[in-house]
Formats: C-alpha cells, sequence, structure tokens
C-alpha cells in the first residue's frame, strides 16, 4: 500500500501553498501575464517557492513583475480554545 506524497509532506509540517506569479512578457514588455505555482512548502521562508523563483529568474526570459503567495498559515483563522463556561440565553 503505498502513501499519497501530499499526505507525506502534511505529516512533515508542508502545507500546499499557491503563488500566482505576474510576469512582463520577453516580446511584449507592457503586457503580464500569469502563471498559478502549487506545490507543499513550509512557512514563512518558502524554501521550494524561493528555489522555483531563484530558477525562473536565472533561466526564464519573462522578468518578474508581481508574486502573491496563499498558504493556510498565512489565512487561518485564529485558533480555538475550549471554554470552561456555558451561558445560555432565552
Amino acid at each position: 500500500m503505498s502513501c499519497d506524497n501530499g499526505f507525506k509532506a502534511q505529516l512533515a509540517g508542508f502545507s500546499l501553498t499557491t503563488a500566482e506569479i505576474l510576469y512582463r512578457l520577453p516580446d511584449h514588455p507592457s503586457l503580464l501575464q500569469s502563471y498559478i505555482w502549487q506545490e507543499y512548502d513550509s512557512a514563512p521562508r518558502f524554501p521550494k517557492l524561493k528555489s522555483f523563483l531563484d530558477f525562473w529568474t536565472a533561466e526564464i526570459e519573462g522578468k518578474l513583475f508581481k508574486v502573491t503567495v496563499a498558504h493556510s498559515k498565512l489565512i487561518r483563522p485564529a485558533e480555538l480554545r475550549l471554554v470552561g463556561t456555558e451561558l445560555r440565553l432565552h
């Protein structure tokens, strides 16, 4: 029985990270193109995303314009605590 790689990453402390990358088209620098990147990564340093962006800068002609990151630790609601008292209103 094999285990899903995403599940293994979550057990190791990684969460799904999504980045929208806006970049300039090499032949038409006034136009922007969007690219969606998604991988299991670790907040707040995002080593996999940083590695991908370093690769992009070194190897791809489209100059980066803007990167927007969504990660569960960035958008998760505050942690909940149990309260020792229960109040009832009629």
